[in-house]
């Protein structure tokens, strides 16, 4: 158990008092002995950090000082949340897919485990967006990019190419094939070449739009004009609307978030923001992948660009309740399962899996999630900040994944201190040397083709100096 810090260490919270944080979502998504997934690295994370783990409910008994966190991944039914938390019985909050009703409590804040944070509704931080709360809202950036990136590559990889593997499988199978007579009935075209249109520059975007470079498809990223120079810089291109992103795109991955609530109209601003205006700017045939909330699809849009064949398959990772008790299902997959019975094959529906049933990820952002919470109790610091931030506690920043997200000054500052920065630097001379050599020699004339040995070492040098800066997480987009 690590030491325990006093008021001289600048501590705030009161040494006296027991601080309750909720962890109402499951930390751990592999199973134990008896079949039930296994929250124990996360317990032995919270006890190395000096906390308390329980299992189950606070019935308000009497605890001693420090931290105490109560582990609940069963709780889901509103009713039941609003029933523990409204009377404010939890200090703070840990949860990923739960939503959280605008009457739950938690005076000293919530974390998010993930990026968006739509399902954090609780009036303490103001609801999802973490703005006018007196606590404060917080999330985990970047823990599932890389994860949900690759889910959304597998869904356009399942439809393009479109080989039937299985049905070409079958055949092989049962020795119902010659390669000679048959294989020229199944054409099928790369991605290499193909266009992608992606909405939204954030961790998830970026992840997707260099894995769809990898496959050798040209990029296109809508995002604000802030944004543009690191876009352009990353050798993607520019769209300053959702519609000129998606003009002759063979695909488009949308990664904007729900966006501002309107307080009026309960409407939130990127809802319905892939609607017929962009289906129609896309080519006829069309891939549309949705891993980031279901509103943001305008879903009778799609049912009439279904039916017309302008998109020809959709694939769609959204959130869908179903109540213990009548059975009514609820969430905004909703509405694509009406669009599923009316276009057999042409959707694939995930609830809201995609990146949150990956063990490492769930673990990872768990645990940095009690780390900010108990960050929060001890010191008012906020860190990976949602919203407002509330008076009596002060910023801290961003924390993601090494080599996610946005170069900052903490980056660039560890890495001057790696060994590995004094290598960068050599190299990077190297190469200019080389390059100024070669410019010389051009303005003097020269005629000759460089020899091989030359190109050969020059090539190796910016092989290096790109791994390097891979490596020291230099390789990105600089923080505003």
């Amino acid at each position: 158990m690590q030491e325990e810090l006093t008021a001289s260490d600048g501590r705030l919270d009161d040494p006296q008092r027991a601080y309750k944080i909720l962890i109402a979502d499951l930390v751990g998504l592999r199973f134990d002995a008896d079949g039930n997934p296994d929250p124990g690295e996360v317990r032995a994370h919270i006890e190395a950090k000096g906390g308390t783990f329980h299992e189950g409910v606070y019935q308000r008994e009497p605890l001693p000082p420090g931290l105490h966190f109560f582990y609940q991944p069963d709780l889901s039914a509103e009713a039941e949340i609003i029933a523990q938390t409204a009377d404010g019985r939890y200090d703070s909050l840990i949860a990923a897919a739960t939503f959280i009703p605008k009457q739950a409590i938690f005076p000293l804040g919530g974390v998010r485990i993930g990026a968006g944070t739509g399902n954090m509704g609780s009036a303490s931080w103001g609801g999802g967006n973490g703005e006018g709360g007196d606590a404060p809202l917080m999330n985990t950036p970047g823990i599932n990019s890389r994860a949900t990136a690759q889910m959304v590559m597998k869904a356009i990889l399942k439809v393009m190419p479109d080989l039937p593997v299985a049905q070409l499988h079958a055949r092989v199978v049962t020795g119902d094939f010659d390669t000679g007579r048959d294989l020229k009935s199944f054409p099928t075209a790369k991605l290499e070449g193909r266009r992608m249109a992606v909405l939204g520059y954030g961790n998830i975007g970026r992840e997707v739009a260099r894995l769809a470079r990898a496959f050798g498809m040209f990029v296109t990223i809508y995002a604000r004009p802030k944004h543009r120079q690191w876009i352009e810089a990353e050798g993607f291109g520019y769209a300053a609307s959702p519609v000129e992103a998606a003009d002759g795109a063979d695909v488009l991955s949308v990664h904007v978030g729900l966006g501002r609530l309107d307080e009026e109209t309960r409407i939130h601003a990127n809802a319905g923001m892939v609607g017929e205006a962009v289906m129609v700017a896309m080519n006829r045939g069309a891939v549309i992948v949705n891993y980031d909330r279901g509103e943001v699809v305008d879903t009778a849009a799609l049912d009439r660009a279904l039916a017309s064949g302008q998109v020809r398959h959709a694939a769609i990772d959204a959130d869908l309740f179903r109540n213990a008790t009548s059975g009514a299902l609820s969430g905004p997959m909703l509405p694509y399962l009406k669009l599923a019975e009316r276009h057999p094959d042409r959707l694939e529906l995930l609830p809201h899996a995609a990146a949150d049933t990956d063990h490492p990820s769930r673990v990872a952002g768990a645990c940095q999630a009690v780390d900010q919470i108990i960050d929060v109790i001890h010191f008012r610091r906020v860190t990976n900040r949602k919203g407002d931030l509330p008076e009596g506690y002060v910023d801290a920043g961003a924390k993601v994944p090494h080599g996610i997200g946005r170069v900052t000054t903490a980056t660039l500052a560890a890495a001057a201190v790696d060994p590995r920065f004094a290598e960068l630097n050599g190299i990077s001379r190297e190469i200019a040397d080389t390059f100024e050599a070669i410019v010389e020699a051009v303005d003097e004339g020269m005629t000759h083709q460089p020899a091989h040995g030359d190109v050969a070492s020059l090539t190796h040098l910016l092989l290096r100096q790109r791994r390097l800066l891979e490596a020291l997480g230099l390789d990105g987009p600089a923080e505003a």
